[in-house]
């Protein structure tokens, strides 16, 4: 299947798109006012005191608005700076103050008190590392002076500045009579169509444009005999930005970069290996869902100590996190507002969880983009396994008045209840621990009320009376009885299986849990491995495989659940089986890279690579995981080095040990040989060879028409 790359094209040249702006031939700066006003620029740069704000004597006039316009100042027709007009509304503040004593009546004739107003108007600049002040004169003729109204504008070119600067411009009189005005703007850089041919340090630079092709890389091409450099850099809202990438090139290059590597903040800059040179910055990828799922594929959700939680992760994410409840079914867990109110979520920061008491059961969810994406129970490791616990929400009704409600997937049950629901039909009993005190309070609030954890093991058994007690041991005793006899007749194990001069035996009453996990490498493997699972099913095995559990795989999502079989199996004191292919291992290998691992049909591969690796690097793995490949299709060295650290097989070559290590625990018991190991082993042998048959790949024995796949009976 072709993989999706990223063409990144990079020319050189000036663009054949321009959008002309006005070009200023004049060197000076100079000022205008609009029709009615007179103004006066004066000459050279002022300080820039605002002082404070004074209370005005009658009308006076003020800035009320800024504007700005890029325009071009161009002292030779092909040698122009990028320079930013600046545009002041004005408008009369205050009133004429009328003397008590001057007092006439409505039917005497009044003189006008308007008068022309004056004021003298500071623009103030900044943009790194320029700073200026201009001072303009403005007059208002008597007839324009209106209180409260606009009078015009003043017009400023213009203030010169870098490509690609931040500016601030700042707008106040002297004296000044209100708080100033001020305005920021981004300046374009060479990218910019506006600017790139008017400005001759941007005709050598690249410009950037980015599309997709299938069967394409990301490509940046320099012209030759071109001296330029190169950095490739995440972009960091919350921090520094953190290089990756940075190389001098001479022209022709070609730089490749897998899709899998792209997040939101992955940003491109280029510029000549000149002194003082415009650099160019481009993150092309902000808007890609594609590096959006990679990032949530990065990102990790770690313990840092009993109550400081982190979220790593190279970019921000526009995430919320809160805590849940997991019941032990590995059904949804329950959010639980309160205590942790759903907040935003800083990544690269460490984080206080809310005065709660830890328990297994409590987890922490980040959610994005609406769903889910991350779950971790920290406390899992450390505390152990989940706990069939019931949790119960006590809240404040009155002054004194409390009411209790038991969480369940259904919702919060009232307790005591008239529900079907299991904490129903335990209210009393549950409500009694309660008020004894014999739940575990994980938090409480004067206000709101508390959460507390109630066990419930002590009512999964009934109490039996003495007869039925009676009864049942009598029972297990006739069974056993039963059993004891069948062995001494078959002369076997009862879940044995005996290969010819050794024994494999499996005396636990009770079927082992083996969670298979494999690659998706098409559907002709995907036959092999069934064959296998089908193989494995005649064993007193209890085989859990994703190809037999798709409707729940693709109900809780395939991270959730090989997470929960990986957990249930090894609870239940399991094995988990990687089954090992050259597509796998070639994923295992850019895990350990730290890169991730590619959508498509390597989703499933990529869940239960995250959910076993840790067990690995951490050194849990032993007695817990099996490794094994097939025949002729892996070379033993090829399997990444921390996963040899359970032991590897292959098959059907080494089945016996296979088997026997499956089957740990199991004392060996005299009888005649049987033949079921055998029939495992012929099945596997004749499903490899049409597999590899099939596909072209090198097999076993002498080359033959190998017809229809033969199924396992």
């Amino acid at each position: 299947m072709p993989v999706s790359w990223f063409l990144l094209s990079l020319a050189l040249g000036r663009s054949p798109v321009v959008v002309s702006l006005e070009r200023l031939l004049e060197t000076q700066d100079t000022a205008r006012c609009s029709l009615g006003l007179s103004c006066h620029l004066w000459d050279g740069d002022v300080l820039c005191l605002p002082g404070s704000i004074e209370s005005a004597p009658g009308p006076v006039l003020v800035p009320t608005h800024l504007q700005t316009e890029l325009v071009l100042r161009c002292p030779q027709e092909t040698d122009c700076a990028l320079c930013v007009r600046v545009v002041v509304h004005l408008a009369v503040h205050g009133h004429w103050e009328e003397p008590e004593e001057a007092v006439k009546s409505d039917s005497e004739p009044q003189e006008p008190r308007n008068g022309s107003l004056q004021a003298q108007v500071v623009l103030s600049f900044q943009a790194y590392p320029t700073a200026r002040c201009a001072l303009l004169e403005v007059q208002v003729p008597a007839v324009l002076v209106q209180p409260g109204q606009s009078v015009g504008s003043a017009v400023f070119d213009c203030f010169e500045a870098a490509l690609g600067a931040e500016v601030q411009i700042w707008s106040y009189t002297q004296p000044r009579y209100q708080k100033e005005l001020n305005l920021t703007q981004q300046l374009p850089d060479c990218r910019g169509h506006e600017v790139r041919d008017s400005i001759q340090s941007c005709w050598a630079l690249p410009w950037l444009n980015v599309s997709t092709d299938g069967d394409n890389v990301l490509v940046l091409d320099v012209s030759e005999d071109q001296d330029f450099g190169f950095l490739l850099y995440w972009d960091r809202v919350q921090g520094p930005l953190k290089s990756l990438w940075y190389k001098n090139l001479t022209g022709p290059q070609t730089i490749t970069l897998n899709h899998t590597d792209l997040v939101p903040c992955l940003c491109v800059q280029v510029w000549r290996l000149e002194p003082d040179s415009v650099r160019t910055s481009f993150c092309p990828f902000e808007k890609d869902p594609r590096a959006h799922r990679n990032l949530w594929h990065i990102a990790k959700l770690q313990l840092l100590s009993p109550g400081i939680w982190q979220l790593t992760a190279p970019c921000s994410l526009l995430a919320k996190v809160v805590l849940c409840w997991q019941a032990p079914d590995q059904g949804p867990c329950q959010p639980l507002v309160p205590p942790m109110l759903p907040g935003n979520v800083t990544v690269n920061k460490s984080q206080e969880f809310p005065l709660v008491r830890h328990h297994p059961n409590l987890c922490v969810q980040v959610r994005g983009w609406e769903k889910v994406q991350l779950q971790e129970c920290l406390w899992a490791d450390s505390l152990g396994p989940f706990r069939d616990d019931v949790l119960l929400v006590e809240m404040k009704t009155g002054l004194n008045n409390t009411s209790v409600c038991a969480l369940e997937p259904s919702g919060c049950t009232p307790l005591p209840s008239i529900a079907s629901t299991r904490a129903a039909r335990l209210g009393e009993q549950l409500l009694q621990d309660f008020r004894s005190q014999q739940c575990m309070q994980l938090w409480s609030d004067d206000n709101l009320g508390a959460l507390w954890a109630c066990p419930m093991d002590k009512y999964t058994h009934k109490r039996w009376v003495l007869v039925w007690l009676t009864c049942l041991l009598l029972a297990a005793a006739l069974f056993f009885f039963f059993l004891l006899k069948k062995d001494r007749t078959k002369g076997k194990c009862r879940s044995g299986l005996t290969l010819t001069g050794s024994t494999i035996p499996t005396a636990a009453p009770r079927a082992r849990t083996a969670l298979l996990l494999h690659s998706a490498d098409g559907a002709g493997y995907e036959r092999l491995v069934g064959a296998l699972a089908s193989a494995l099913s005649q064993m007193p095995l209890r085989v859990v495989v994703d190809l037999w559990s798709r409707r729940e795989l693709s109900a809780h999502g395939a991270l959730a659940w090989f997470h929960g079989q990986r957990r249930r199996t090894l609870q239940e004191d399991g094995v988990v089986i990687l089954l090992f292919s050259p597509a796998a291992v070639a994923q295992c290998q850019l895990w350990l890279q730290h890169q991730t691992v590619e959508a498509g049909p390597h989703d499933a591969l990529s869940a239960w690579l995250s959910c076993v690796l840790p067990d690995f690097l951490q050194g849990r793995a032993a007695g817990r995981y099996l490794g094994v490949y097939f025949d002729g299709l892996l070379h033993p060295d090829t399997v990444p080095a921390p996963f040899r650290a359970a032991p590897l097989f292959s098959l059907p070559s080494q089945l016996p040990g296979f088997l026997d290590a499956l089957q740990r625990g199991c004392s060996p018991c005299p009888g005649r040989p049987g033949d079921g190991a055998e029939r495992v082993a012929q099945a596997l042998r004749a499903a490899v060879d049409c597999w590899t048959s099939l596909s072209g790949a090198p097999g076993r024995g002498e080359e033959r028409d190998p017809g229809p796949c033969p199924a396992l009976e």
